[in-house]
């Protein structure tokens, strides 16, 4: 009996409304800067990024509207639920996304954020928004999709 290889992947939370509102250019990950009582939030779980995006500040990327609630047995040191966040990234890989979003009109969207080896991560994708119809394409595909499925099951 072959045993799986754990990956040490734990993910905290997902943002599912990324992938109906935004086309993914590419991916990838970044370490994020957090305080001994945010850490011990997320830990919890009570952290929410559906609603964050990332922007630059002299010369970093900064996560905003990320929200991770408070946590309780921190009295006078506790942080706030939706302060900036700083995100760690190369010097060339911070330049090259902060020209995307310049010139091309990208933006920054966090999609889930994870535990590896002991250390937060967050996935952050590099998109372009969705046009309305383009959302209704996606969802018409979708239930097509479905149906179809549903369908080949019935028959076979």
């Amino acid at each position: 009996m072959i045993k799986k290889a754990n990956s040490g992947l734990k993910i905290i939370c997902l943002n599912r409304k990324a992938s109906f509102n935004y086309f993914f250019e590419n991916l990838l990950e970044a370490g994020i800067v957090l305080k001994g009582s945010e850490i011990k939030s997320i830990r919890e779980g009570k952290v929410n990024i559906a609603d964050s995006y990332a922007v630059e500040k002299n010369g970093e990327l900064v996560l905003i509207n990320s929200h991770i609630s408070s946590y309780k047995q921190a009295s006078y040191s506790n942080h706030k639920p939706l302060d900036e966040r700083k995100l760690l990234l190369n010097k060339k890989e911070i330049n090259k996304l902060i020209g995307k979003m310049q010139r091309d009109g990208f933006t920054i969207i966090p999609t889930k954020m994870y535990f590896k080896k002991g250390k937060a991560k967050i996935e952050l994708a590099v998109a372009k928004g969705k046009k309305q119809f383009d959302k209704r394409a996606a969802k018409k595909k979708k239930d097509w999709d479905r149906d179809k499925a549903r369908y080949i099951r019935k028959t076979s």
